[in-house]
């Protein structure tokens, strides 16, 4: 099965509609993002590339598309795996 393309109008939209941010990320081959914790509930979609996403230990592979939740207070990583550009949507609730 094909995935489709993500229209970041349509996440933005959905995403405000549940109280959440929406901002556009990118980053290069083998960028990595380590440990992070926030105060606030997070969702993140891959919408180009292979990220890996590391919740409280857990590895997530997100397919392009998927939503990931993110709870407040969650320690949580970020690595492209892939070889190419990696995009992603991210937000906070308010």
């Amino acid at each position: 099965m094909q995935e489709q393309p993500v229209d970041p109008h349509a996440v933005r939209k959905d995403w405000a509609d549940r109280g959440f941010s929406c901002e556009l990320w990118e980053d290069p081959p083998g960028r990595e993002w380590n440990d992070f914790v926030h105060s606030t509930d997070e969702l993140v979609m891959v919408i180009e590339g292979n990220l890996e996403f590391e919740v409280n230990g857990r590895t997530h592979h997100p397919r392009l598309g998927e939503e990931l939740f993110i709870p407040r207070g969650a320690t949580h990583s970020v690595r492209n795996i892939g070889s190419d550009r990696a995009s992603w949507l991210f937000g906070y609730n308010s």
